[in-house]
């Protein structure tokens, strides 16, 4: 049975549906088609939005994402002084911004005072580091939402979430499995992606938390992870930056892809009939 999705249905979908297609879709080792013969449906997803050429963890960045087709955003999220939720990958805001500091340490007014487009002279003024609420608001019906937690609680991640009603399009990733399990006991039906570091690990996680997903890196993605995870039947989702790297994926069972290029992934899926 082969899932084909529309990227306007893809919006509407609640992401723990469309992984559950994408795994009963998903091939053995070196397949890189449905049953019936057809390419398989690959979900994208860019590491950070699209940070080649805008800001990363902007709402530009995000918006290019959404124009490069991809499906989800991979977003980092801390906390600030005051209990505020932004994105921001760093634990200080140095690396980004014009400023100094760490984001634990400063208020909300005080990083929303900060230059995120720094890095990028002229092109981008006055843009601000946005709270996760900003980013649901802007995100939904738009592309869905693939967490990495930096530094916040569950509590607080689960309320701003909800109060945007993303349950439905969220996916958290995290190499804490306590942490995704904190998430699982506040809602038992969003969708968990923890790292699966060997296949050892893989009989624990799904013993502990009874993941949708998995995550694999070039540390974990080999032949006895990818079969652990396919005795499961629980998915993969890769990040991968090349050509070569996305078809060795593809033809090993991902069933998704993570990619700082997510212009060329979409466009390399496309050509090859693995996204629409």
């Amino acid at each position: 049975m082969l899932f084909v999705f529309s990227k306007s249905s893809l919006r509407k979908i609640p992401v723990g549906l469309m992984f559950a297609a994408l795994i009963v879709t998903a091939p053995c080792f070196g397949q890189a088609t449905a049953t019936n013969g057809a390419p398989r449906t690959i979900m994208t997803s860019a590491h950070r939005g699209e940070h080649t050429h805008h800001p990363e963890n902007s709402i530009p960045a995000i918006q290019g994402a959404i124009d490069a087709g991809t499906d989800y955003v991979e977003i980092d999220v801390r906390t600030t002084s005051d209990g505020q939720l932004v994105l921001m990958h760093d634990p200080s805001v140095n690396r980004m911004t014009n400023g100094k500091g760490l984001v634990k340490d400063m208020t909300l007014a005080e990083i929303k005072k900060l230059d995120l487009g720094a890095r990028f002279p002229g092109q981008f003024p006055g843009l601000q580091v946005p709270t996760f609420d900003e980013v649901l608001a802007f995100c939904k019906g738009k592309i869905g939402i693939y967490v990495d937690t930096k530094d916040a609680t569950p509590v607080d991640l689960v309320a701003a979430i909800n109060r945007h009603d993303m349950g439905k399009h969220v996916m958290f990733w995290s190499e804490h499995p306590d942490f995704l399990k904190q998430i699982a006991t506040l809602q038992p039906s969003w969708v968990l992606m923890p790292e699966a570091f060997n296949p050892q690990n893989v009989h624990k996680l799904i013993d502990m938390l009874h993941p949708q997903l998995l995550g694999a890196d070039e540390r974990d993605f080999n032949t006895a992870t990818i079969a652990a995870a396919k005795e499961v039947n629980v998915g993969i989702f890769v990040d991968r930056q090349t050509e070569k790297e996305w078809q060795d994926a593809i033809d090993n069972g991902a069933v998704g892809i993570q990619t700082n290029f997510p212009e060329e992934l979409t466009a390399y899926l496309r050509a090859h009939g693995y996204h629409q």
